[in-house]
């Protein structure tokens, strides 16, 4: 949880930052491109996390021989990934931007964050690619560490960058980007040095990838990329119906994403423990426990949903104010936050039962539902609502925030209809 608050302070910093020293223009600028980017980020993530499960399993079943191929396999797999999508944003990095719908008030701003963000998108998913490594096998830690290392000097650089020296969006870019270089780095020479512990050689036969354990990766990891990816796309239509309305309106659902995206990612990280713990029971032939693993997440999602949705209500629109001074910012934010509330009991459900399907390995499933939410409904309920129905603002939110039923509940009804228990663990595969 704590490594997760630290990865999205990177993005709030700058936008916190930006809004002092740059203003509603600036903000909106961040926001806009950032989506872009972490809709690239999360598809990397979606492929690390499908080889986390790979790993865990492997571990659960107790083949380590096996560990070292899968290993290097998604070394080069995920950064492999990165390169490609770093070439699409630059090569068509305007075009993202005018299909978005952005400002033009801060056009010339976003692009500048997005080329520069996106030639470092390959230090992010390095990161990740580690971090799912060294989680898969128990070790949250150290991933903790070092994006800490990251995030202070993020902080530093972004104040030194963007404030003192005037180079606006395009500083904070630059600090974000030198921040996870630096990450990335750490983490390597950590996996290094206990490469004995963690049963990857680092030789060069190694880093060539295996069929096999490529294709098994493809087929866990392109639904949660999916998911994620989709989830992403679906913020960039929301993003240019609402951008459509105004730069007050962009400014205010842009903090109000940054805002929901801390507490998603604080929240997720109970998700992120559940999975490998799900998938080395799974491995391991211990069903009994990795069910207990899913009842736990959800008691303790359900008391971080009670804890936030009342920060929400209470301290609301004072977390509008520390990113951005325009009366008609906060004036906006309620409409954001009555809507916005909607989806904090889905997420509390989707951490357990999103857990399991993700650690149990059930590939198709899992791109059905991520299909489901990522755009059926996400998409198509916010324009019924903010379009259709003429709600506006309110409604485009509230079609967001309704969305993650749409994985919610059939999850629920997979893990507690018992059917997963018949099929044999993806373990034997291996």
């Amino acid at each position: 949880m704590a490594s997760n608050a630290l990865q999205v302070l990177y993005s709030t910093i700058d936008m916190l930052i930006v809004g002092e020293y740059v203003g509603t223009a600036g903000l909106s600028a961040v926001s806009q491109s950032s989506l872009i980017v972490n809709f690239a980020t999360m598809v990397c993530l979606g492929f690390a996390n499908g080889g986390q499960v790979l790993l865990a399993q492997a571990l659960g079943a107790g083949k380590r021989r096996e560990m070292n191929n899968i290993v290097g396999t998604l070394f080069v797999y995920v950064c492999a990934v990165s390169l490609l999508l770093s070439g699409v944003i630059l090569l068509f990095s305007r075009q993202i931007l005018a299909a978005i719908n952005i400002p033009p008030e801060s056009a010339d701003m976003a692009l500048d964050y997005l080329i520069i963000s996106a030639a470092g998108l390959i230090f992010t998913a390095g990161y990740n690619m580690v971090s799912a490594v060294l989680r898969g096998m128990g070790d949250a830690k150290s991933p903790f560490l070092f994006i800490g290392i990251a995030s202070v000097l993020n902080l530093v650089l972004d104040i030194i960058f963007t404030g003192l020296l005037g180079f606006g969006v395009a500083g904070a870019a630059w600090a974000t980007i030198i921040g996870q270089a630096v990450s990335f780095i750490f983490s390597i020479f950590y996996l290094m040095h206990k490469k004995e512990e963690f049963g990857f050689d680092f030789s060069r036969e190694s880093f060539i990838p295996k069929k096999r354990y490529v294709s098994m990766i493809t087929g866990l990891g392109m639904p949660m990329a999916v998911q994620s990816g989709f989830i992403n796309i679906s913020m960039l239509f929301v993003n240019s119906m609402v951008n459509g309305l105004g730069l007050i309106e962009s400014a205010t659902f842009g903090v109000g994403m940054r805002i929901d995206d801390i507490i998603n990612k604080i929240s997720q990280g109970i998700q992120h423990a559940a999975m490998p713990m799900i998938s080395q029971n799974i491995g391991a032939g211990e069903k009994k426990r990795a069910k207990e693993v899913v009842y736990r997440a959800w008691i303790f999602s359900a008391i971080l949903t009670a804890f936030f949705m009342t920060l929400y209500i209470t301290l609301g629109k004072q977390l509008f104010m520390l990113f951005d001074d325009n009366p008609a910012v906060h004036e906006m934010s309620v409409d954001f936050i009555r809507a916005i509330l909607f989806m904090f009991p889905a997420f509390a459900v989707m951490r357990g039962s999103g857990a399991f399907i993700q650690g149990n390995g059930n590939a198709k499933l899992s791109m059905a539902l991520a299909i489901l939410d990522g755009v059926v409904l996400r998409i198509g309920l916010s324009w019924l609502f903010g379009s259709y129905l003429g709600l506006g603002f309110f409604g485009f939110v509230l079609g967001y925030g309704l969305a993650p039923y749409g994985y919610a509940i059939p999850s629920l009804i997979f893990f507690l209809s018992g059917r997963w228990e018949k099929k044999a663990a993806l373990a034997e595969k291996i």
